[in-house]
């Protein structure tokens, strides 16, 4: 096998299997209906719920790849004019109800709903014009945001560089993710959608170049040190490919992108 077969094979590995999108659907159903089912109040309810994030961008790594692995769910309140923290509470009491032997606790700006098999980031929320969207900036402030704004810019770059992009997208999250979350895992995807990867036809080329281009610049040392031995361990695969030595080099690179 070589370096580029393993890390095809890994990429491979970090789609959800069908069992686990099966269990995320069904869900993601019983939500949907659980909150059209509690909040009910004419004029008070909710105007729209829906998915967002990396679970609709096919970003989304298996929880045995990472432990933070996420659905992103939005829910709209019809009626504004309140602090964030009002419809937190709101969400977080929805939660214990319909939801009690589930571990649930506030990770502003969200309610996390953990199960078994996945965890909800519920991210309460007003509309504000368009597309666009009033979420939690802390308990008292709101912020406005596109939540699906990168989708297409990923599935673009994706289709432009060979189906390369998400594969790559999914093994530097877990590199991430093994690493002890060096970077933002959103901000960290936009990074590498931005990024320019002339002269890469392969899925090496293409992960590799994300690495040649961290830079240890953290205020962090520790993630300057995780950032460093990545594009040392790259350095070596390079070089032990260059002289020849396919075991050698499949052998680093498993330090990268464990098996």
């Amino acid at each position: 096998m070589t370096v580029n077969s393993y890390l095809v094979a890994r990429a491979s590995n970090t789609v959800l299997s069908a069992d686990e999108k099966a269990s995320i659907a069904t869900s993601i159903s019983t939500l949907s209906s659980r909150l059209d089912s509690y909040f009910t109040v004419e004029g008070d309810g909710l105007t729209s719920h829906f998915r967002f994030g990396s679970h609709t961008r096919g970003t989304i790594l298996p929880r045995k790849m990472d432990a933070h692995s996420d659905v992103d769910y939005m829910i709209v309140f019809e009626k504004g004019g309140l602090k964030p923290q009002t419809y937190l509470d709101r969400l977080r009491k929805f939660a214990e109800k319909k939801y009690a032997s589930s571990e649930l606790y506030q990770s502003s700006p969200t309610v996390v709903l953990e199960l078994n098999h996945i965890k909800f980031d519920l991210v309460p929320a007003l509309a504000s014009w368009g597309t666009s969207y009033q979420i939690p900036k802390g308990p008292h402030e709101w912020q406005t945001t596109n939540p699906n704004d990168f989708n297409s810019a990923l599935e673009t770059a994706n289709g432009n560089h060979s189906y390369l992009i998400k594969p790559t997208v999914r093994l530097v999250k877990f590199w991430n993710a093994e690493a002890g979350y060096v970077f933002d895992s959103y901000g960290l995807e936009k990074w590498i959608v931005g990024l320019g990867f002339y002269g890469c036809h392969a899925q090496k080329d293409y992960l590799f170049k994300v690495f040649d281009n961290l830079s240890a610049n953290e205020t962090a040392q520790w993630r300057n040190d995780k950032i460093n031995r990545a594009k040392d361990i790259v350095a070596k695969v390079r070089k032990y490919e260059a002289d020849d030595m396919p075991v050698s080099a499949e052998f680093e690179v498993q330090k990268l992108i464990p098996a």
